[in-house]
Order: C-alpha cells, then sequence, then structure tokens
C-alpha cells in the first residue's frame, strides 16, 4: 500500500520525499477548502461593512442578529461535519452503498437540526431581552433575523452536501459556487436595501432576505451539480431519500454530535471571553473584536487545512493504511503551523499597519485602542501558533471518526485551563484584556498538546492491529 515503506529502518530521503508527496497531496486538498472557509465568512463580513452606510443602529442590530444565527450555524456544521469522514473511509475502501445512505441521512439530519432553530430565532427577541440588550438594537436585529432565517435550513443542507463533495477529494465546484453566492449577495444587497433595480427598499431587512436567497441559490447549485454529474450521481443522494435509515442516522449522530459540542465548546469560549472584557470598557471591547477578527481570518487557513487532512486521514484509514494515515495528519499539522508562523510574525513586527487597516491610527480620539490592538495582537503572534496545531490535529482526530473523547479533552483545555487562567490574570492580577488574552493562548496551547497526544496514541493503537472497515465503522 502507498506510503507503507515509511519505516524506522528507511533512509532521511526517502522520509522526506514521502512527507513532500504529502505536503502536496494535502495543499491541493486544502486551497480550495480553504477558498471556500474565506468565502463563507466574507458573507458576513459584506453583510456588516454594506449595512454600515444604513447607520449605526442598523450596524448594532445586524451584529446582533448576524452572531445569533451563525452560532447555531457553526453548531449545525459540526454535526453534519461527520459526513467527513464516513464518507471518506467508505470512499477509501471502495464501499458504493455506504456514502450515498450516510449522505441521505445528512440530509434528515440537516433538516431535524433546523426546525427548533427556526423557532428560536423566531422569537429570539426574548433571551435578547433577558440579556438586557438595547431595544432598538433589537427591533432591528429582529427584523434582519425574522428574514434570514428562511435559509437557515437550506444552508444546512448545502453543508451536508459541501461535506460530501469534499470528502471524495473534489472541493473546487463548492469554492465556485461559494464565489458566486457571494456575488449574488452583493448584488442582492445592493438592490433590496436601498430599493435599486425597481426592488422595495427594504433596509436592514433586506440584508436578511439577501442572506436567505443566498443560501437557497447555494444549495440548488450543488444539489444539482450532485445530481447531474459524475461521479456524484451515481450515489443517488437526492433520488433516494425516502424514509430516514436509522442505523446510519446514529452512527451520524454518534460521530457528528460531539464535533458540534467541541465548536460550542470553543465558540462559547470566545463568547464569554468579550463579555468578560467588555466590563472593561468602550476602548477594550473594542480593540478586542479588531484583534479576534484578525485573528479570525488567519485560522481560516489552518481550518481548511484541517477539514482536508481529515479527508486524508479518512480515505487512508479506508484504505486500512494506518501508516499513510499518520503520515497525513502529521504533514496537516506542519503545514497549519507553518502557515501560522507567517501570520505569527505578521502580528508580531506590523501591528501598526493591520491596526490601520480597521481605524485611524492618527485620529487623536483612535490612539487608545490602536494601542490596545498592538497589545493584543503581540499575544495573538503566539495565540496563532497553537490555535493552528489544535485546529488541524483537531482535523485529523475527525478523519480516525474520534470525536467524543477529543470533546471532553476540548471542554478540559478551554474550560478547566483556558478559561481559569485568563480569569485568574485578568481580574486577579489586573492584567485586563491581554490578561483574558493569554488564557486564551494557555487554553489552546493545552488543547494543541492534548490533541496531538490522542492522535499518535490513536493512529498507533491502528498501526498495531488493522481492522478492516467495518470493523473499524462499529468501532466505539
Amino acid at each position: 500500500m502507498i506510503l507503507n515503506q515509511l519505516k524506522w529502518g528507511d533512509s532521511s530521503a526517502s522520509k522526506v520525499h514521502l512527507f513532500r508527496s504529502e505536503a502536496r497531496n494535502v495543499t491541493a486538498l486544502s486551497i480550495p477548502i480553504v477558498a471556500t472557509q474565506l468565502g463563507q465568512i466574507s458573507n458576513g463580513f459584506i453583510d456588516v461593512m454594506m449595512v454600515g452606510r444604513l447607520g449605526p443602529p442598523e450596524l448594532a442590530g445586524v451584529a446582533l442578529g448576524n452572531a445569533t444565527y451563525f452560532l447555531f450555524a457553526l453548531i449545525g456544521i459540526g454535526v453534519l461535519l461527520a459526513v467527513g469522514p464516513l464518507v471518506s473511509q467508505a470512499y477509501g475502501a471502495k464501499q458504493h452503498d455506504p456514502i450515498g445512505r450516510t449522505v441521505r441521512q445528512a440530509i434528515w439530519l440537516a433538516t431535524l437540526l433546523s426546525l427548533p432553530v427556526l423557532l428560536i430565532m423566531w422569537n429570539a427577541r426574548i433571551p435578547w431581552t433577558v440579556m438586557q440588550q438595547d431595544p432598538s438594537t433589537i427591533a432591528y436585529a429582529e427584523g434582519y433575523l425574522r428574514a434570514a432565517m428562511w435559509g437557515f435550513l437550506p444552508f444546512m443542507w448545502f453543508n451536508g452536501l459541501r461535506n460530501f463533495v469534499e470528502a471524495i477529494g473534489r472541493p473546487l465546484p463548492v469554492t465556485i459556487i461559494i464565489v458566486a453566492g457571494i456575488l449574488l449577495n452583493i448584488f442582492a444587497n445592493y438592490a433590496l436595501m436601498f430599493g435599486h433595480f425597481g426592488f422595495p427598499r427594504l433596509g436592514l431587512i433586506g440584508t436578511g432576505w439577501s442572506t436567505s436567497i443566498v443560501h437557497w441559490f447555494m444549495f440548488a447549485a450543488i444539489a444539482s451539480y450532485v445530481s447531474t454529474q459524475t461521479p456524484y450521481r451515481s450515489y443517488g443522494v437526492l433520488r433516494k431519500l425516502r424514509t430516514p435509515d436509522l442505523s446510519y442516522f446514529r452512527e451520524l449522530l454518534r460521530v457528528g454530535l460531539p464535533i458540534g459540542g467541541s465548536i460550542g465548546l470553543e465558540v462559547t469560549l470566545f463568547s464569554a471571553t468579550a463579555f468578560l472584557i467588555g466590563t472593561f470598557g468602550a476602548v477594550p471591547i473594542a480593540a478586542h473584536q479588531i484583534a479576534i477578527q484578525c485573528a479570525a481570518i488567519t485560522y481560516m487557513v489552518p481550518l481548511g487545512i484541517g477539514l482536508a487532512t481529515s479527508v486524508r486521514v479518512g480515505q487512508n484509514i479506508g484504505a486500512k493504511d494506518p501508516t499513510a494515515a499518520a503520515l497525513s495528519g502529521y504533514t496537516g499539522i506542519g503545514l497549519a503551523f507553518l502557515f501560522m508562523t507567517c501570520t505569527a510574525l505578521l502580528f508580531l513586527f506590523a501591528p501598526t499597519w493591520i491596526t490601520s487597516i480597521y481605524i485611524d491610527i492618527h485620529d487623536p480620539e483612535n490612539v487608545d485602542t490602536a494601542l490596545q490592538v498592538i497589545s493584543l495582537l503581540g499575544i495573538a503572534a503566539i495565540f496563532q501558533l497553537f490555535d493552528g496545531v489544535q485546529a488541524t490535529a483537531l482535523g485529523a482526530l475527525r478523519g480516525l471518526k474520534d470525536t467524543k473523547f477529543p470533546m471532553i479533552l476540548g471542554f478540559i483545555a478551554y474550560w478547566l485551563i483556558g478559561m481559569p487562567t485568563g480569569l485568574g490574570l485578568g481580574f486577579g492580577l489586573q492584567w485586563g484584556p491581554e490578561g483574558f488574552w493569554w488564557g486564551l493562548v494557555v487554553g489552546l496551547f493545552a488543547a494543541s498538546i492534548l490533541f496531538c497526544m490522542r492522535f499518535y496514541r490513536m493512529t498507533n493503537r491502528h498501526s498495531a492491529v488493522v481492522p478492516s472497515f467495518k470493523q473499524y465503522s462499529n468501532d466505539r
């Protein structure tokens, strides 16, 4: 089998050749996936940028509504990521039937996940009021969310099919659909927000309807693609939906719920950190938002590499080649670390330039905010390294369908190590926002160590005893 020659007795030149070969494979798969990740966050960025022309109240409304929408979207997307390892392992094992059955159950799962979320979104005013949000902000956010929510279900369907397409190693079509969606979003925002091309002027609500239109378009495009193009149409994922297949449905839940839980733990850690930093005043929270936005953009690259690594690991495990799976995982982790080292150097040596992208650093009113951003970006330079490693190592574990125990490890790293450290430094030692950022660094460092150790242990276990695909699929 491919890469089975990676033994301790091999020459260094042979090992280097194998790593270079796998690095090319992971990179080729990662590039369109990274572009897709950047494209998905671009729609939210575009919405905020264009709504800014309407005024501060509308901007606050879309920020609150968008944050609520994507909190549920990220958790749902996390659960549906289970499609990736299940399909990639079946694909690597050259088993046709499990692929189609898995994707069909993903459509059912996306539907069931969406129904309670739609109910929550329609009544989002209740939790917003409990959190004592500004009444005018709530009014604008409610109008936006009640329009955008109708695109949530097709967005979940899209992600289920997206994971299917990427899991068999062909992510470029998804990237093209995302780019088309971005262009449509710009046009629809312009038409519906400002009343151009004969459309009514809907203001902020127009942005919500634009989001729904874009998500329906993306689902229709990918559904049409997998129904008509080779090799996807041979799996008949939309022709044979029928009723839920409980055995495959349970397997999706078994693998997917911990992934959604892991994402929820990390998202809530960052949300709680933002809330706590907000207690220090307007300048610290503004600086935090700018710095975390920079980190979020660069994070899309290791996240994309992690998704590609998950596919490579899953395909090699399906082919009963744990040595190749291990190599794929370590290669992906190395590539993510290399990229994040570059961005860390950028944050460390060019923080003033980065800050100037967001605010006028020469305006006296912005001096305090700019200095705070520069301070946080210095910490983010270290933050970057561990964030990239933990994201990719977690992706490698997903390729092994190992999701439940990593969720527990994530809870330990984020909430039992990172958050207490942030509280101790931020409030206890009075380091302020910087203390909470050092807490994030410590939490992500712990996560990167724990996830890498888990991947090392799991790949060694599978190297000792190479099970069949069926045995591995039933391994709990």
